[in-house]
């Protein structure tokens, strides 16, 4: 294993207690930085948060070491904290009167919806999170690390999945190629006990300090490819930030799967319901391709087909095959490198896209659960629209409406009674000055914020429901009112008011 930082839990716990007391936190970096600088450290660019730090107090001292990864006096790191356990076990380098930080290690508000926020950290290589000073750089090895090794830090993606992420508390969580571990520190918060998978064996040393130095003792970790390390377990959350990169080969364990085409993400869905206890659920993030005369949505749901557990996918982004091979170069800092070998790669890329008919790549996330129906709801969807983070407890909401829905046939339906949902609006849209609108949409601002056309009749409905009265009772006041058959107003009304239902407009009183 490449060096990386030693793990001494009790010099790690006097390590953090240094941080907390100079408030090297996400809200202590905050207030120090400000909100232009902490942004411009956000897109890697440093120089207002240097600007920001030159009074040489302890946080700033910290901020310089282990966010600009800046050298700096070995005094002032001394004053800031025990420099010289941080020295012995490899958390710092000196040369002469200076140091420097040797990872990226960085403050993470481990706060998600339904939890009290918390401080922690989170460990990673140089350059390799969001906001990580210099890049992670071009060619083969990247500060002193085979890039193929090179274990990332907090990124987009993975905020993306910690939001999407239901939180609960359950027995036990697996957190599949880990990575720093951030999927790991949310769930430690909610889990009696999380495992960490990852075929990087320094992936794993680098979680398990993110977890030691965040304070966190309910946790373990295995190595190993996909489920394998887990063998028949079984677990009430599985989450997985993937190495979903569709790519000619593996050249980089911490984005590329090493399987052809997006096979590594439908094994991850294929695998998931041997390992999923009852109504437990698997949260991940994939890539998959968009193949010459094959729908992308029935690819995806036979993907899905045969487990037995229920699924939402959502598409939020697809790319052309060009646009997705000049990413992922860029990612690899061959744009950088000699002009030949970049479009040598690029040639490789689309020679393995021609050869598998592939036209375009789509990024989503995908929902499973294991909600034991004898038919289960399959949804795959795009939704490529903005989105309320986190979204965690609106994806339990829908799986749970779906159970209500699979139940409930259309007079269940009329029998039951509904509440609007909160923060649903009502837009009329038509030429100005008619006496009636073109069109009534109903628009809900949480969650997906979804947007739907209804009828007078649908606006009418959710104008009064309020859960005093069953949907039926409701349809019958509307038919009187407009002079309409209430038999065939009955009949018609159950579609629309599954619709509503399914996307979270009204919500069933159960």
């Amino acid at each position: 294993m490449t060096s990386s930082p030693v793990l001494d839990p009790a010099r790690l716990a006097k390590f953090r207690e240094a941080l907390l007391a100079a408030s090297f936190t996400a809200d202590g970096c905050l207030d120090l930085l400000g909100s232009t600088a902490y942004a411009a450290l956000a897109r890697s660019e440093t120089v207002p948060a240097l600007r920001a730090t030159r009074g040489g107090t302890p946080l700033e001292t910290l901020v310089r070491l282990f966010l600009l990864q800046q050298p700096v006096r070995y005094a002032a790191a001394a004053s800031a904290l025990p420099a010289d356990d941080c020295l012995a076990d490899g958390w710092l380098t000196r040369d002469g009167d200076d140091v420097r930080a040797t990872v990226d290690v960085r403050p993470y508000a481990n706060e998600v919806a339904a939890l009290p926020s918390a401080d922690a950290w989170v460990v990673s290589d140089l350059g390799c999170a969001v906001g990580g000073a210099g890049g992670i750089g071009s060619g083969e090895t990247a500060q002193g690390v085979a890039r193929k090794d090179l274990v990332l830090g907090v990124g987009g993606a993975s905020t993306t999945l910690a939001g999407l992420t239901v939180r609960r508390p359950v027995r036990a969580a697996l957190d599949l190629g880990s990575g720093s571990g951030v999927q790991a520190l949310h769930a430690a918060r909610h889990a009696q006990r999380v495992t960490a998978t990852d075929l990087n064996p320094r992936a794993l040393h680098f979680t398990r300090l993110t977890l030691s130095l965040s304070g966190f003792e309910n946790t373990e970790v295995a190595e190993g490819s996909l489920f394998e390390p887990v063998a028949d377990r079984k677990f009430d959350l599985i989450v997985s930030n993937p190495p979903f990169v569709i790519s000619p080969g593996s050249r980089f364990v911490y984005r590329d799967g090493g399987m052809a085409g997006d096979d590594l993400s439908r094994s991850l869905v294929r695998g998931a319901a041997a390992h999923l206890e009852p109504g437990g659920y698997c949260q991940l993030l994939a890539n998959w391709q968009h193949v010459k005369g094959e729908d992308w949505q029935d690819r995806l749901a036979g993907w899905v087909a045969g487990t037995g557990l229920d699924a939402w996918v959502v598409q939020r982004d697809v790319q052309d095959v060009a646009q997705y091979v000049e990413l992922w170069l860029r990612d690899g800092g061959d744009h950088r490198g000699p002009g030949s070998d970049y479009q040598a790669r690029y040639n490789d890329w689309l020679d393995a896209f021609e050869a598998a008919q592939v036209e375009g790549i789509g990024f989503g996330w995908i929902t499973l659960r294991a909600g034991g129906a004898a038919q289960p709801t399959v949804r795959v969807e795009e939704w490529p629209h903005s989105v309320e983070q986190p979204l965690g407890s609106h994806i339990e909401s829908w799986f749970e409406r779906q159970d209500f829905l699979r139940t409930h046939d259309d007079a269940a339906l009329l029998a039951t009674r509904y509440v609007l949902a909160d923060e649903v609006v009502q837009e009329q849209i038509g030429a100005p000055g008619a006496e009636d609108p073109e069109h009534v949409i109903l628009r809900h601002n949480r969650g997906m914020r979804r947007a739907t056309k209804v009828d007078t009749v649908g606006a009418g409905f959710v104008g009064v429901c309020d859960g005093t009265l069953a949907a039926g009772e409701i349809v019958d006041a509307i038919a009187q009112l407009l002079g309409e058959d209430r038999v065939v107003l009955r009949d018609r009304v159950p579609e629309s008011l599954r619709m509503l239902t399914e996307q979270g407009f009204v919500t069933p009183v159960v």
